[in-house]
């Protein structure tokens, strides 16, 4: 999904440079394209030199796209002193994640706290002539996309709420008409990109769904113009900067740079990575992490991956179970061929997958493959706090020898009573056993399995087709959508 943000930037410049060379745009088509190439060679240029500096992992994609972002909300005129104004913006983007971090985690939209920077100290503002009218349903079109495939849809509907009710309120107060208002919102502002790229960059936004809604209402209360914060009037970038606050208050903050201890075959084709994690974090089972490692020749997918972590909060190292196909990504390629000596950077603890705080709500997990991977968090944890909850495990592959943690789960059984039923898709050579069965988890299969299932809470992970064939399964057995959590990661893998 980085990569997709890519080519949305790209394709918002291109579409740029044809409605400028046809008049629709007052900017000229070469200023655009060179004004784009300075912003983007420029971040690209100083993200390595940083990096080395600061002996952190390169990550050419986020720079890219900070280069790329600056180039549709700054006045593309790479002349004079505004061409100062381009290097001057690059550099504080890229610097600011950096110098203004904690614990190597950087607080700010890079974009933003740039084009804040500049407005204080040279006084050069950004025009963010990616809101004209001309652009809008170029903006819209390629930005639903994004949202769609992050499933940030609430979050963005927040702000879009948030600051269309902000603008009828500051109309209102100051006696102006409402629906110039909303016009000017809607077709001359640049609410749309702030809320479909800006607002939603993973780094410097709240990883709940909760806090995801009162960031992009806090966000969008703050973009009307007519709002003054010190003695400041409002604008898009200091909104944003002001909810990447809020957002880093509520948000975890652990940033680490794990070192490979070994690597463990779990199942066919699958291995878990154990790292030490190097200091202490706190997460809750069944929680994810982006996890970024470098390297050369990334294919279209990228350097970053969220990945769930399959250890527990009770167990000292840190641990992601991968699966392997052929052809591997080349990140997986690089994963498979790592050392203690290659360096990974893991990030933003997310997640909703958890586990209930109703210690006495009855759970069923059903996973597919490497989905099972948050179940194995979830159940290591039930066994080393002695948490006896009631839970069955219906876990789908295509053999035994794909079954992943066998180990940990029948530890389970024995100690905690978790009930743990392996739904295989080839039984040939298996030894018959009553947690064996063939076929595929269906509706059937959890009537006989779980037949208090109207009492459960079920929780899927697996396949994308996975999930959705087992929850309309739930849906026609009469489970209702209240009691089905799915594991998700945000798009931006």
């Amino acid at each position: 999904m980085y990569r997709l943000l890519e080519y949305y930037l790209i394709g918002l410049l291109l579409v740029g440079v044809g409605l400028s060379f046809f008049g629709d745009l007052n900017y000229k088509p070469v200023y655009i394209v060179t004004a784009s190439l300075i912003l983007v060679g420029a971040c690209w240029g100083l993200n390595r030199i940083f990096a080395f500096l600061f002996d952190a992992p390169v990550n050419g994609e986020s720079a890219i796209i900070t280069g790329l972002i600056l180039s549709l909300i700054i006045t593309p005129n790479p002349t004079g002193w505004d061409f100062t104004f381009l290097l001057a913006a690059s550099g504080l983007a890229i610097s600011s994640k950096f110098l203004i971090a904690i614990r190597r985690r950087h607080i700010f939209n890079p974009a933003a706290v740039a084009v804040v920077l500049t407005a204080l100290g040279p006084r050069q503002t950004a025009s963010w002539w990616v809101g004209t009218a001309a652009m809008l349903p170029f903006v819209i079109l390629g930005g639903l996309l994004i949202v769609r495939k992050i499933r940030r849809e609430v979050m963005v509907g927040a702000f879009f709420a948030s600051s269309a009710v902000a603008t009828v309120v500051y109309s209102v107060i100051g006696h102006s008409s409402v629906t110039s208002g909303l016009q000017t919102l809607i077709f001359s502002s640049a609410m749309f990109f702030m809320g479909f790229v800006m607002l939603t960059e993973p780094v410097t936004s709240p990883p709940s769904r909760p806090n995801q809604v009162w960031y992009a209402a806090i966000v969008g209360f703050l973009l009307p113009p007519q709002v003054q914060l010190f003695n400041f009037y409002s604008s898009p970038e200091l909104a944003l900067i002001v909810g990447n606050v809020f957002a880093y208050i509520v948000s975890p903050k652990a940033k680490l740079f794990p070192v490979l201890k070994e690597k463990v075959k779990v199942a066919a084709n699958t291995a878990d990575f154990v790292f030490s994690s190097g200091s202490k974090f706190s997460f809750k089972p069944g929680q994810y992490m982006e996890w970024t490692l470098p390297h050369s020749g990334a294919d279209s997918r990228g350097a970053r991956r969220y990945l769930t972590l399959a250890s527990s909060p009770t167990e000292k190292d840190v641990r992601i179970g991968v699966k392997f196909y052929e052809p591997g990504s080349t990140f997986k390629k690089a994963l498979l061929a790592m050392d203690s000596r290659t360096p990974i950077v893991a990030s933003q603890i997310a997640g909703d997958f958890v586990l209930p705080s109703d210690r006495n709500q009855k759970l069923v997990f059903i996973a597919g493959g490497i989905g099972v991977t948050p179940f194995r968090s979830m159940i290591k944890y039930l066994i080393d706090t002695r948490d006896a909850r009631q839970v069955t495990l219906l876990y789908g592959a295509n053999s035994l020898a794909d079954v992943a943690y066998k180990d940990i789960f029948d530890e389970a059984g024995r100690l905690i009573g978790l009930k743990t039923v392996y739904v295989l898709g080839d039984t040939s050579g298996t030894v018959p056993s009553p947690n064996i069965r063939p076929g595929m988890v269906n509706g059937e299969v959890i009537r006989a399995e779980v037949p208090d299932y109207k009492e459960r809470m079920f929780y899927i992970s697996g396949t994308h087709h996975m999930v959705l064939a087992v929850k309309d399964a739930l849906t026609k057995i009469g489970v209702p959508s209240t009691h089905i959590k799915e594991d998700f990661f945000p798009g931006y893998v």
